[in-house]
Formats: structure tokens, C-alpha cells, sequence
């Protein structure tokens, strides 16, 4: 198989980022944009050593699961990867996401809850940031394609509630009159960077931030047309990034109208939004998400909760009623400064949050002493560092109850805490429907020392375990060579073997220095890897 061979494929499966599987002369072939069970003619765009890619030239046979695109922009926006497919058949593929993950990476054996979800597939998004460019033909806002900065225009996104897209249109419409030039990523000129919208799903209430590149008075009559034609947009917010970055806010607000802030409800807990804080995108979701995590903590009304990672406090504060104290930690000034504001607001005394890393603030607190009975763990999609999870640890909570958007890294983290706690469940959650994002909730309960005990074993007692018997290092590297015309080493062979949840003993390879650095093993040396131990029956 080559670039440019025109092959006929049947999809059998899809992955965590919504490409079709399918299998060819032994190797693994990923299709966009195809569905379980669609036949179809396609053509190689690329070939590495045990895997492929492909893109689809004729349907020859649909997947019964498949159904009629709705939107024009889908495959070139780089927003929904499943608009292609039955809803259904894309909650089976997000619970398969995160059992593979957490079977795969984490060496996990548990059964997951069935997933939750609340259908509502469209116009669920309570927050919408839409860059903005020059077109051919004047001011164009949508979204980046796929891994690029090309933009396709996307106005009417189904994502996103309706009146979002009718602000945009009065938006890009008052650029237009005005001659007012869109940023330039490429020479740093011009204004308007993007467009910010967020609403209250409870509320109704509507905050517009316009991304600037430095301070103008130019948008202090849109601000006015805003505010006339739409009621609903309680405060209009100039943010000022001047920056020659990707990040998309910088941290000056200016404030057109309004106090700079929206209001909302989660699970009855009155909460306050800036541009900055971090809030859940998916409202109703996020209700059915906490829930879940207030049924893992397990809260009796007495016990201490860490919240770490809490952005605006919603998670810690919908659980106050029930514990004993509820103790918050964020990195981002204005999150905190919402947290509080919101204790404030519901009347909730017994929580209390501190600004600053999540790493940080725990180490500082479990050397102070604290020692939580639950602690609650949102971090963002590259998961927690060492030395958070270190510091839950040293905390030895009874329960932690870990939220994560990002199933591989979840695995990770729950696999470096199960020496100290036993992953006891977990639930996928489709915060993010027609997209093959998917949040999960798992719980993680201490270990009861009382029914362990310590049994010292010298090695020539023990028995070897079924897959060290199968091959050796050698007979795996023989087989690479002779099979894909590799070689690989000793040590990527044992980090593979660890991630399938080979327990290897300690080897030569381990690193003297906890600072140094090994080299990973790369993607296509991995599959032939993968294929050695499948063939040995190891996996």
C-alpha cells in the first residue's frame, strides 16, 4: 500500500477523535468522516510503517447508522465530527472511548456506568469565541479549520443558540459599515481579534466580549445597537490582547455596559461570570455531571472537600449544603474572585478559595497539615501534575473524585493514584454532543489497609506471570526486525509493556535522576510493538 492506491475499506470502528478504523493488507487505515459499517472507496494520503490514512472518494454501502448531514461547514470547520451519525451510535462510540482508555492506558478492569446525556443535541453551547479575518469580500467569522488557522465561515453554527448567530450578523455587519479592519495574524494589524459571547442557560442573560488589539472608542455605539436590538445582553466588555499569541484574551477588560458580568444557576447555586472564569459549556449537562460527583463523594454533612482546579466554585459550592467545610483552588484571579462573590451571594459560609496552582497551594496544605476527607479533582484536558497527585496522596482523603475532558490523561492520573486507591467507578458524561469530546467522573476510594497484609517473597520464589513467560525482550526485538524492519529498544519495549499494563520489575533502563529525561517511544516503533506483544499473546 502507497500514497495515491485507491482501496475499498469497510469502517469498523471510530476513534477518540472521530476517524473511522478500518483494516487493509493487516494494517490499521484511518478515514475521516465515515461511520461503523459505511463501505467505501478511498484514497491513501499517507502510509507509515504499521498504519495509514485515508480520505473518502465514494460511499459504496452506508452504515446503517448514518444520517444526512445538517450543516454545509461539517468536515471543514473542524468543530462537530459526528453530525454524520446517529446519536445513539455516537454515545456507544464515546462509552467505548473511555473504557478503551482507561482498560488501555490505565490497566483498569472496572465497568463503566452507562453514559449520561441529556439529548439536547443543538444549540446546547453557552459560550461561543469565533475568531474574525478579513475575506475576500470584507469581515468573515467562523472557526479554524483542523489543526490550522484557516478560517471557514460558520455563522450559523447549530452548536450555539440561535440569537448567538443573530448577534454575530449585527456584528460582522457594523465591521462592514464602518470600514473597520479585522486583526491580522500574520503583521499584527487591525482590531477585531473575536467575537466572545456567553449566556446564562438558567438566566437568559448574555455577556459580549469583543476581542481587541488595543484600546478604541469604536465600539461604544455597537455596544448601544446591541443592547437596543437584544435585551437579553445584560453587559457588553471590550477585552484588549495586544499580544502576538494564540491565546485568545488577554487580561484587560474594559466595560461598555453593564457591570461586566452575567449571572446564572447550577443545581440552585446563584453563580456570577466574567470574560475570564471558567464555567462548564454544557449547563444542564454539567447539573447531571455534578450530580454524579456529589453521589461519589458520598457527603454525610461533615466532611472537608478539596476542590482543586475549581475555576468559579460551581462544584465545591453545589456540594456546600452538604458537607462540613468546602475548601477551592484556582489559578486564575478572576475565577477566585467569582467563587467568592457566589459564596457570598447563596449565603455559604463554610467554603472558603485560595488563588494559585493547583500543585502549588495542595503541597502548601497537606504540609500544613490538612488532611480532607474527599478531595474533587477538574483539571484541564493535559490532566494533574505530579505534584498534585502527590500532595492527594500524602492527603490520604477516603475518597477523590476525579473530572476530567480528556480520557487518556484521566487513565494516567488514576493509574498513578491506584497504589493508594482503588478505582472503584466511573461514568462518561456527553458534555459536548456531535463532537467526540467526552467528560467522565470516576471515583476512587482509599485502600483498607485492614484487609491487606505484607507477605516479603524472594524472586526465585515467585512465579513468573503468564506474559513474562510468553517472550523475551530479544524473541519481542526479533520479531519487530523480522516483521516491519525495526529495531527498537529494551526501554520502549517496557513503555509499552507498562501502558498495557505489562508490571514490569525495576531495570537497568529506570532513570537514575527523577530530573532525567527518556527518550519516548515513537508512534509507528509502538504499534510494531503492540503487534509483538498481540502475536506473543501478552495483550
Amino acid at each position: 500500500m502507497k500514497k495515491n492506491d485507491t482501496v475499498t475499506l469497510e469502517i469498523i470502528s471510530l476513534t477518540n477523535e472521530g476517524l473511522g478504523v478500518a483494516r487493509h493488507e493487516g494494517m490499521a487505515v484511518f478515514v475521516p468522516l465515515t461511520a461503523p459499517g459505511d463501505v467505501c472507496e478511498c484514497i491513501i494520503v499517507k502510509v507509515l510503517k504499521s498504519y495509514a490514512y485515508a480520505k473518502m472518494a465514494k460511499l459504496i454501502k452506508p452504515s446503517p447508522c448514518r444520517i444526512s448531514c445538517d450543516c454545509h461547514s461539517f468536515g471543514l470547520c473542524g468543530g462537530c465530527d459526528f453530525r454524520h451519525i446517529s446519536y445513539q451510535e455516537e454515545l456507544s462510540a464515546k462509552q467505548s472511548f473511555v473504557a478503551d482508555a482507561f482498560r488501555r492506558l490505565g490497566g483498569l478492569d472496572i465497568p463503566g456506568e452507562p453514559i449520561i446525556s441529556t439529548g439536547v443535541t443543538e444549540g446546547y453551547r453557552n459560550k461561543a469565541q469565533l475568531p474574525v479575518r478579513e475575506g475576500e469580500n470584507g469581515p468573515v467569522c467562523g472557526f479554524f479549520s483542523e489543526r490550522s488557522h484557516r478560517l471557514i465561515e460558520a455563522r450559523d453554527c447549530k452548536l450555539h443558540p440561535k440569537i448567538f448567530n443573530e448577534i454575530i450578523d449585527i456584528i460582522i455587519e457594523y465591521q462592514r459599515r464602518n470600514r473597520l479592519f479585522c486583526y491580522d495574524e500574520t503583521t499584527g494589524e487591525g482590531l477585531l481579534r473575536h467575537i466572545y459571547l456567553r449566556r446564562g442557560q438558567r438566566s437568559g442573560e448574555i455577556m459580549l466580549c469583543l476581542v481587541v488589539s488595543r484600546k478604541t472608542d469604536v465600539y461604544d455605539r455597537l455596544a448601544e445597537i446591541c443592547a437596543e436590538k437584544f435585551p437579553e445582553i445584560s453587559t457588553v466588555v471590550l477585552n484588549v490582547n495586544s499580544a502576538r499569541t494564540n491565546v485568545i484574551l488577554g487580561a484587560e477588560n474594559v466595560v461598555l455596559s453593564g457591570d461586566g458580568s452575567i449571572r446564572d444557576e447550577l443545581l440552585g447555586v446563584k453563580v456570577r461570570l466574567s470574560p475570564h472564569s471558567f464555567y462548564q459549556i454544557n449547563a444542564p449537562a454539567a447539573e447531571l455531571l455534578y450530580q454524579k460527583a456529589a453521589e461519589y463523594a458520598g457527603l454525610s454533612g461533615r466532611e472537608t472537600v478539596l476542590d482543586l482546579y475549581c475555576g468559579a466554585g460551581t462544584i465545591g459550592l453545589t456540594m456546600a449544603g452538604r458537607a462540613g467545610c468546602i475548601i477551592g483552588v484556582e489559578i486564575v484571579p478572576e475565577a477566585v474572585e467569582n467563587a467568592r462573590e457566589n459564596a457570598r451571594a447563596n449565603g455559604i459560609k463554610n467554603a472558603e478559595f485560595f488563588l494559585g496552582d493547583a500543585g502549588d497551594i495542595a503541597e502548601k496544605l497537606e504540609k500544613s497539615g490538612l488532611r480532607p476527607d474527599v478531595i474533587i479533582l477538574d483539571p484541564p484536558r493535559r490532566g494533574c501534575d505530579r505534584k498534585t497527585l502527590d500532595a492527594v496522596a500524602k492527603m490520604s482523603p477516603s475518597r477523590v473524585v476525579m473530572i476530567s475532558c480528556n480520557p487518556a490523561t484521566a487513565a494516567r492520573d488514576v493509574k498513578y493514584l491506584s497504589d493508594f486507591y482503588t478505582p472503584a467507578a466511573y461514568a462518561p458524561v456527553d458534555m459536548f454532543p456531535r463532537t467526540s469530546h467526552v467528560e467522565t467522573v470516576c471515583l476512587l476510594s482509599k485502600l483498607n489497609v485492614e484487609h491487606h497484609i505484607e507477605v516479603e517473597l524472594t524472586m526465585d520464589e515467585m512465579d513468573l506471570t503468564a506474559a513474562e513467560k510468553k517472550a523475551s525482550y530479544e524473541e519481542i526485538k526479533g520479531y519487530v526486525l523480522e516483521k516491519f524492519g525495526m529495531k527498537v529498544s529494551h526501554l520502549y519495549i517496557a513503555q509499552v509493556k507498562r501502558k498495557c499494563g505489562i508490571i514490569e520489575r525495576e531495570n537497568y533502563n529506570k532513570p537514575k535522576s527523577e530530573d532525567s529525561k527518556q527518550p519516548q517511544c515513537p508512534p509507528e516503533k509502538e504499534a510494531a510493538i503492540r503487534a509483538a506483544l498481540e502475536y506473543f499473546k501478552m495483550i
